[in-house]
């Protein structure tokens, strides 16, 4: 009896090991594009400045990457940001990027090289335009920057567009009616109040290049209403691409105390070129939509990445990769 026991036992945890496999493979079918052997290879992705958001998500990013698909080598570029990285992205000098709407249609609008091959994978996450004063300064408003040291970004980078476009919308020149300075997220907190009167920032929210230095320097956010926002939308082209909103009182809360900070917003693109294999556009799709909240815990903007938005990358077409990718998952 014992040994007949032994032998059911025996034939119950081979059949028990079977219906494992087979369930584990038709897992794998499941999360897998139509179950094929990941892509290898090597990709560029091209980043934005050390202490900033686009950096720090490219770095998660690679490392969901690798888990998915392990043969492929993606290499991180530095850059100056948005600007840079659309240019980089249409001359082929990089193969995927982060960019800010605005910067992607101010490519788009000037007919620079490439810019028929740009394609849109995933629609991600909003970046906040970030006026920073020290907390005793007079600055009120953007009309107020009028003859200061005013650090309007890098050339090339996203913050640069933005900042140049919101002072000519309160009559400033940005070359002759302020000092300008070309500090970025990386040195211009670390300036402010000996060097700089004022820094324009937009990026997720928090930055940790802000975060860092909220809990010991006393400056405050200096808000950018609606009329100016309405009136960058009347002079057309990518103006359009802003929006009104609050940064959330959560973004730093030992600045903020609590309050909202009236400012504008554009959303960013994950962005590629046409030219760019589908299959590997559809993996990489799928990661960075199954790792959101893995990202998330680490990038808080991240956590805004979402099925239902992430197919609206206007002004860019979707590449033929991301569209099966979001045809695969389609309700």
């Amino acid at each position: 009896m014992s040994t007949l026991r032994s032998r059911i036992g025996r034939r119950r945890a081979v059949q028990g090991t079977v219906a494992g496999a087979v369930a584990l493979g038709l897992l794998l079918w499941w999360l897998l594009p139509l179950g094929e052997e990941p892509p290898s290879g090597t990709v560029t992705f091209s980043t934005g400045t050390r202490a900033g958001v686009y950096q720090k998500y490219g770095e998660l990013l690679r490392t969901e990457l690798r888990k998915d698909m392990p043969d492929l080598d993606v290499r991180l570029m530095t850059s100056a940001g948005s600007q840079e990285n659309v240019e980089r992205v249409a001359t082929g000098e990089a193969d995927f990027t982060i960019a800010a709407a605005d910067a992607v249609e101010t490519y788009k609008l000037a007919g620079d090289p490439g810019a028929e091959k740009l394609r849109g994978v995933t629609r991600l996450y909003d970046d906040y335009v970030q006026l920073v004063v020290p907390n005793d300064s007079d600055i009120r408003s953007v009309a107020d920057l009028r003859g200061k040291r005013v650090a309007i970004g890098p050339p090339n980078s996203g913050v640069r567009l933005i900042a140049t476009r919101l002072l000519r919308g309160v009559g400033i020149d940005p070359e002759t009616g302020i000092t300008p300075r070309a500090d970025g997220i990386d040195t211009g907190p670390g300036r402010l109040g000996d060097e700089l009167d004022a820094f324009f920032w937009s990026g997720g929210v928090p930055t940790d290049g802000l975060k860092e230095i909220a809990e010991n320097s006393a400056f405050r956010f200096v808000p950018i209403d609606d009329d100016l926002v309405t009136k960058l939308h009347e002079s057309g082209g990518a103006t359009r691409y802003y929006r009104t909103t609050n940064m959330p009182e959560s973004a730093y809360p030992t600045v903020q105390n609590g309050a909202v900070v009236p400012t504008m917003a554009v959303s960013n693109l994950l962005v590629t070129r046409a030219d760019v294999d589908p299959r590997l556009t559809e993996w990489l799709t799928r990661t960075v939509l199954d790792s959101r909240d893995g990202i998330g815990a680490h990038v808080h903007s991240a956590q805004l990445v979402d099925l239902r938005t992430a197919i609206y990358t206007d002004p860019l077409e979707l590449h033929e990769g991301a569209r099966r990718y979001y045809r695969s998952v389609k309700p």
